[in-house]
């Protein structure tokens, strides 16, 4: 086993990682900025290293800085969590180019993914169901863009090729409209990404968002821990998560799950990471891996008993998953809360200094948090603060315990999103379950 784990990130997640490092004996090492001192799992860790001042770009985008925590620590790897580099191939590069072992894919495999073009092009060669596209970037020639949309039939969504969080996309509904989305789109695409390159795809109506969680080692064994509906969304912004999802069959879970197996081995995955799709009419339509942990692996785990963090801990070290595929059974049903600090009317953030806190509980709830009274909820970053997932044998029991759950939680000092999710899980159609990845917005009256 690992022996010393540098954890380059924050919050919640940075918690989350010194748990399960603690449990497996392993030693942690917890960097932080100025503004981060007081964060619980700097407070717990073995080592702390402050890595630079409150903006991000100085501390935890700093790979200079992250690194030399390990060097100076005699660490033996660094966890990246989500966000911030986890999903930066340079970054695993250089951590491991430094004699260090990074807890996530290969380089190589997060820049095959990361972009969009390549990704789509390495799934369908696996086998992958995709959305009917462009087959690749867009060159310059105008008709042919053009005669590219005529085929794949209006609406259409023009995508940036190094997007992601919901930018550098645009949907397009007539021709007449579609050279100028491509140009904005490209546009956007350079500013956020840096990366010019765009590629086009037919716009489905009513999707939903269904995901399959993956695990592999490095001794080539690799499984799927079924799958969660994160339809629910604001601004392409995931607020509440589900597993397994609403309506789908064993059959189809097997069948989608065994090809994105499959596609784990033919690209030679290491690590935990997450196929996503759009589903529409008992079909499903591969959009885009994420090479790393997800904001919502617990509901997985609820429904697994899987301990995603600790499996990726033990593929680091290269050890073998600890399951075989036919280990894995589904047991009831687990619901997730993203809890915000922000406005839950305008959703403008909301930092302050947690002034009384109380987390709630009860049979099947779980609270991933890094708050306490006393806290100050920096401005610098995310406004997530933590996540409720309730768990039960049914879909209405895991549903009664979260609006349990919602109604116990106290966070006085600064406003949060709980009330919208008192309101979601009092929702009529929710209850019923299958809302596509527009319902949210429509309630709220939002544009998509």
């Amino acid at each position: 086993m690992l022996d010393k784990v540098v954890i380059a990130n924050r919050g919640e997640i940075a918690l989350r990682i010194l748990r399960a490092c603690h449990e497996l004996g392993i030693k942690t090492v917890a960097v932080y900025s100025t503004v981060d001192r007081e964060l619980k799992h700097v407070r717990l860790a073995d080592e702390t290293v402050c890595i630079g001042p409150a903006p991000s770009a100085e501390s935890y985008l700093n790979m200079v800085a992250l690194i030399s925590a390990a060097e100076v620590t005699d660490a033996v790897a660094i966890h990246p969590g989500y966000g911030f580099l986890s999903e930066n191939a340079d970054f695993a590069e250089r951590v491991e180019q430094s004699g260090f072992i990074f807890i996530g894919p290969r380089a190589e495999t997060i820049r095959l993914m990361g972009d969009k073009v390549s990704a789509i092009r390495a799934m369908k060669a696996a086998g992958v169901p995709c959305v009917p596209g462009s087959d690749g970037p867009l060159g310059d020639d105008e008709q042919e863009s053009v005669e590219i949309a005529r085929r794949i039939g209006y609406p259409i969504i023009v995508k940036a090729a190094g997007g992601g969080g919901g930018r550098g996309m645009r949907v397009v509904h007539t021709e007449a409209s579609l050279l100028n989305a491509i140009a904005l789109t490209r546009a956007e695409a350079q500013a956020a990404f840096g990366n010019p390159m765009v590629y086009m795809e037919k716009y489905l109506v009513h999707p939903r968002h269904v995901e399959i969680q993956v695990l592999a080692d490095t001794l080539g064994n690799a499984i799927f821990l079924g799958e969660r509906d994160c339809s629910m969304q604001r601004r392409h912004q995931k607020v509440v998560e589900e597993a397994p999802a609403p309506g789908i069959t064993p059959e189809q879970r097997m069948r989608i799950g065994s090809v994105c197996v499959e596609a784990c081995r033919r690209i030679g995955y290491r690590g935990a990471g997450t196929f996503e799709f759009l589903y529409e009419n008992g079909e499903f339509y591969f959009i885009e891996m994420n090479t790393r942990v997800q904001v919502e692996h617990p509901v997985t785990e609820m429904i697994t008993g899987v301990d995603i963090v600790k499996e990726q801990l033990r593929i680091a070290a290269g050890l073998p998953l600890s399951f075989t595929q036919d280990d894995i059974r589904i047991s009831g049903h687990a619901v997730e809360c993203r809890l915000n600090a922000e406005d839950p009317d305008t959703f403008l953030p909301s930092p302050g200094t947690i002034t009384r806190y109380h987390a709630p509980g009860g049979p099947g709830v779980r609270v991933d948090s890094h708050l306490y009274a006393g806290y100050r909820v920096p401005p610098n970053y995310d406004s997530m603060i933590g996540k409720l997932i309730a768990h039960g044998e049914t879909r209405e029991v895991a549903i009664a315990r979260m609006r349990n759950a919602l109604a116990e939680l106290v966070v006085d000092g600064i406003k949060t999103n709980a009330p919208l999710h008192r309101r979601i899980m009092a929702d009529a159609n929710f209850i019923e379950g299958g809302t596509d990845i527009h319902y949210l917005e429509a309630k709220l009256g939002l544009k998509s």
